[in-house]
């Protein structure tokens, strides 16, 4: 019994071997119909829905179809179960992005599909539009969500270098508001001492002054009091 790529919960039907070869891959050729009659216009609706799957194993080329036999209501209750045992199996996550709930609920979808198109094809096909119309919508919002984070990615690294750039002007300010300090410090200290100066000097012109006004006081009264006596000697007649 030859091993399956994996699990599904799409029905398949038992693999079929397609021939021997020690590299199958660059043998491969299309692939033959399950078995020599004709095959019908639903089971030809089903292999292009659900392509047959393909897998070697020793050497061998192995096929599996999809199954064309009808569901009953066990087999849905089936399925049913058998998802939600997947489900915990593999860990699947309730809420939010899960790729492993994505992929089982992908197979349950396609197993509905398939089991739809075998009592009704068109269904089916309109089953599957819609089911392609999903994946297309969900490949939109996957590619939306990328390109958000990677614009939201991009902007946190221009708030990070923004940041920097503004912190290293933030202390660049700072250094020069010190300096600017420092030199209305020394201004104000040149300010007062000039101001200092001036008063000292003024104080002297001030003391010379009244020194000067003094003297001149001093010297004028002499004058008025030589005068004074000049005035009183009396003339010869």
């Amino acid at each position: 019994m030859p091993v399956t790529p994996h699990q599904s919960l799409v029905k398949y039907l038992p693999p079929t071997l397609v021939h021997f070869t020690k590299d199958a891959s660059k043998s491969k050729k299309k692939l033959p119909p399950v078995s020599d009659k004709k095959s019908t216009q639903t089971e030809d609706i089903l292999n292009s829905i659900l392509p047959p799957r393909e897998w070697t194993d020793d050497g061998q080329l192995w096929v599996q179809y999809v199954s064309s036999t009808p569901a009953t209501r066990v087999d849905v209750i089936g399925l049913q179960e058998l998802l939600d045992q997947r489900l915990q199996q593999r860990q699947a996550r309730e809420t939010g992005i899960c790729p492993i709930r994505e992929e089982l609920y992908a197979q349950c979808f396609d197993e509905l599909i398939r089991q739809v198109t075998i009592n009704c094809s068109e269904r089916g096909l309109l089953l599957l539009r819609v089911r392609d119309e999903v994946r297309l919508t969900i490949a939109a919002y996957q590619t939306l969500y990328e390109s958000s984070i990677a614009f939201g990615m991009r902007k946190a690294l221009m708030a990070e270098q923004k940041k920097a750039d503004m912190e290293q002007r933030i202390r660049q300010l700072q250094n020069q508001c010190e300096e600017n300090e420092k030199q209305v410090q020394n201004l104000q200290a040149k300010c007062k001492a000039i101001e200092e100066n001036e008063q000292k000097k003024r104080e002297e012109e001030d003391l010379k002054h009244s020194e000067q006004v003094e003297h001149f006081k001093n010297l004028n009264t002499q004058l008025k009091q030589t005068l004074e006596n000049l005035l009183s000697v009396p003339t010869k007649k």
